[in-house]
């Protein structure tokens, strides 16, 4: 099985290196450290995975899915606020049993959002009206609240650390979380005006399509075997 450990190294050197930035950096630096985090938090692989098998299903306007990001980013922002803000005050952090089986779940979301594009993509001359439905705000908002789950130890973790109190870290999840739905929203719109580009058009349909759902089934599968 092909290992996508490379796809995290460029995105773990831009954290490590803002994450520095947090030793003894007055408050309002912290928070601005935070916001850029946040911008950046969309670009993990496994973000980029999901939402670009989201989308390239049915890439649809730009606008319809910078909403289905907002949406995702919004439920990702709900969990580690709703469960990142009591792991900080009371010190502790998520059981390791709960988030590795979190991201075990997200693992086997991206391979059923792959499976999704390829199958849209082999019937790509036909119309499936019945599983339109599947790709809503709904299912976007909990998708993002298992990503959420997933990866607020991580985050946790880093803020408690680099911050020298509790409310200081409350300060910049909250800070963080709102940022990552933007970036996400931004992640998605650029990927949907980028795909129905009439330049673009033919070639995804033929090539973009069903690269794009081979590459997140295997990623799917490799990070099912990290939880």
């Amino acid at each position: 099985m092909i290992g996508f450990d490379f796809l995290f190294k460029p995105v773990e050197h831009v954290d490590d290196a803002l994450s520095d930035l947090f030793q003894g950096a007055p408050f309002a630096v912290a928070l601005g450290i935070a916001f850029l985090l946040g911008l950046r938090h969309a670009t993990d692989p496994d973000h980029l995975m999901a939402v670009t098998s989201l989308v390239a299903r049915d890439p649809g306007g730009t606008r319809s899915a910078a909403r289905l990001g907002a949406v995702w980013g919004a439920g990702h922002a709900t969990a580690l606020l709703v469960i990142g803000l009591p792991l900080i005050l009371l010190g502790t952090a998520l059981p390791p049993a709960l988030e590795s089986t979190a991201e075990k779940a997200v693992g086997v979301v991206i391979v059923l959002l792959a499976l999704r594009v390829l199958v849209r993509w082999l019937h790509r001359n036909r119309e499936h009206d019945h599983d339109r439905p599947l790709r809503t705000p709904r299912q976007a908002f909990a998708i993002g609240l298992l990503h959420g789950l997933a990866g607020t130890g991580a985050v946790v973790l880093l803020l408690i650390a680099a911050l020298p109190t509790p409310l200081a870290a409350c300060a910049a999840l909250a800070v963080f979380a709102p940022m990552s739905a933007v970036s996400m929203a931004l992640c998605t719109s650029g990927f949907a005006w980028t795909l129905t580009r009439p330049a673009v058009v033919p070639v995804y349909r033929t090539v973009l399509m069903p690269a794009l759902g081979a590459m997140g089934l295997l990623f799917g599968i490799w990070y099912i075997g990290l939880g």
